[in-house]
């Protein structure tokens, strides 16, 4: 069952820049602990659906940055998951999932309940962010849409509250450029009809991209 879960973005900054959002991501995966989870799994959106060693390595290189995850092995994993690898420092969770960012939400709901179905108390690392249409820098074109969709990601982090995770549509999810859809939608597929203590540590914007840093506690 799920009994955690953290939310933080994908992006390298949180990791070479931007001190206050990366605190904020330490906080939330930190926070994982007091629900005494016996498995960690890191799930993130990339181009395809697959499931990693939990001792696969990601790099920073085709980023322009020569930083390299612990693990082992050439380098594997796709950007989501190496990032939280990296936020993770020493610690090795285990398992590392990715979920293709187009991927249609009854197969993300199905996958985080297969996630949390087993016995043992899961915590999940969802690394997702919001639209990137949130502003003139954005990498998106700004559409007025996008905040208001935002702000509902953002609520549903603060409230712990899966249903508005689950009911996001892929179509104006994909207008809007909000890649972490299919790996929120996992979240809410673990949590299932369950509401969780929600904290919504940090949400930004700087470059016109929807960052979150939160986590949800049972």
């Amino acid at each position: 069952m799920l009994v955690a879960a953290a939310v933080c973005p994908p992006t390298p900054l949180v990791v070479l820049d931007m001190p206050d959002l990366r605190s904020a991501c330490h906080a939330a995966i930190a926070g994982l602990a007091e629900a005494r989870p016996e498995t960690l799994i890191v799930v993130g959106g990339a181009e395809t659906t697959a499931s990693y060693d939990r001792a696969a390595a990601g790099t920073l290189r085709p980023w322009g940055v020569d930083l390299v995850t612990p693990g082992g092995g050439e380098p594997v994993l796709p950007l989501s998951l190496t990032v939280a690898r990296l936020l993770l420092g020493d610690r090795t969770p285990d398992g590392l999932r990715s979920v293709a960012f187009d991927a249609a939400p009854e197969e993300c709901l199905a996958l985080g309940e297969k996630l949390a179905g087993g016995r043992d108390r899961v915590a999940l690392l969802v690394i997702a962010d919001g639209s990137a249409c949130l502003g003139p820098r954005a990498p998106g074109r700004y559409d007025e849409a996008a905040g208001p969709l935002n702000d509902r990601i953002a609520d549903a982090i603060a409230t712990g509250d899966p249903a508005p995770l689950a009911a996001l549509d892929p179509v104006p999810a994909d207008r809007l450029w909000v890649s972490g859809r299919a790996a929120l939608q996992v979240l809410a597929g673990a949590a299932g009809a369950h509401t969780f203590g929600g904290r919504l540590l940090m949400a930004a914007a700087p470059y016109g991209v929807g960052y979150f840093a939160g986590s949800w506690l049972a």
